[in-house]
């Protein structure tokens, strides 16, 4: 097999369906791609409406679907197909992980495949991601340092400036360069690296596992580019509702296990003790950020809780052990 495309969907079946049939005028442009779709415990109809989707549409050829009962979170339910792709007798070259609130665009698939045959010792690549205005969205990014968890907070244009070759998000290039990680929303891995480093971390269960495994790639020896020519819309947080995306930011408070990814990350990639620096740099920073919001009298687009929620699951309140992200969805199940 060439390429296997994952789509793990929850909560967003319509969508799902939609990026299914963008994939359909794109497939036969790189021959030997598959499209995997985990339904990842929304329920049965949801699992009955996207095999109907597949058969009615004539999406069978290259097109399989796999149902699990309960929510594992983007990690578990794309590691459900990844799992037994690479046991398979003819594990893919290469693996997109695509979001399900995704359109790709001509010839996004063959972009990226072409970027990697070209160039065997880049391990991972990342798409342009847009809005359906065609408005770039940030998707190669800079990985999370204390100086810019601290700019994160400040949001002070001078400081910005002082900082701009540590900024976490800077501007999209407009030509294939290497990064530091890219955005899990459409993001190719060669089978080599996946064989090398293994699957996606679990404990994550959603957020931050994309910087994870682009990091666990590079330390073994494999860079991330990001390639503009692919191409792909995303309608950003459809399935967590962590934003809305008809606007930018909305002031809605961010679901727990976003911060527990976020603690995950800079704990297990740089320590603890580094882990609180970067707690603390960012609350300072966000601290002067909300009185100047209210002196300059700004609009309140922050989630809400933000300065108490990165406080409470914080190392300093939270301890520094390496922790799992907590499913919400087997907690609710237990409960």
């Amino acid at each position: 097999m060439k390429l296997l495309v994952v789509i793990v969907s929850y909560r967003v079946t319509d969508l799902t369906i939609d990026c299914l049939r963008s994939l359909s005028g794109e497939i036969l442009r790189v021959p030997g791609t598959k499209v995997a779709v985990c339904e990842n415990g929304t329920g049965p109809e949801d699992a009955r409406r996207l095999g109907e989707a597949i058969v009615l549409n004539g999406w069978s050829d290259w097109a399989s679907l796999t149902a699990i009962e309960t929510n594992l979170g983007f990690t578990g339910g794309n590691n459900v197909i990844l799992r037994e792709a690479m046991k398979s007798n003819n594990p893919p070259e290469y693996v997109l992980l695509l979001n399900s609130d995704t359109i790709v665009l001509p010839h996004a698939l063959d972009a990226l495949v072409d970027f990697m045959d070209k160039n065997s010792k880049v391990g991972i690549g990342g798409s342009r991601l847009e809005t359906p205005e065609g408005e770039v969205h940030i998707s190669a990014f800079r990985y999370h340092t204390i100086a810019n968890e601290f700019d994160r907070g400040l949001r002070l244009g001078i400081v910005s400036k002082l900082l701009s070759k540590r900024l976490l998000a800077p501007p999209p290039p407009a030509s294939a360069c290497e990064t530091d990680w890219v955005a899990g929303a459409s993001m190719i891995i060669r089978r080599e690296v996946l064989a090398k480093i293994g699957l996606l971390d679990e404990d994550y269960y959603t957020y931050f596992d994309d910087i994870d495994y682009c990091m666990r790639a590079r330390k073994a020896g494999w860079p991330t580019w990001y390639v503009p020519e692919s191409r792909v819309i995303h309608l950003v947080g459809c399935s967590t509702k962590i934003s809305d995306p008809q606007k930018e930011q909305v002031a809605k408070r961010r679901p727990r296990y976003w911060y527990q990814a976020r603690a995950r990350f800079f704990t297990k990639s740089y320590g603890p003790v580094y882990a609180a620096l970067a707690d603390l740099a960012f609350m300072a920073g966000f601290a002067v950020w909300r009185v100047r919001r209210l002196v300059q009298r700004k609009p309140d687009i922050d989630p809400r809780h933000m300065m108490l929620d990165t406080f409470l699951n914080s190392v300093m309140v939270q301890g520094c052990g390496l922790k799992p992200v907590a499913n919400p969805a087997l907690q609710k199940k237990a409960a």
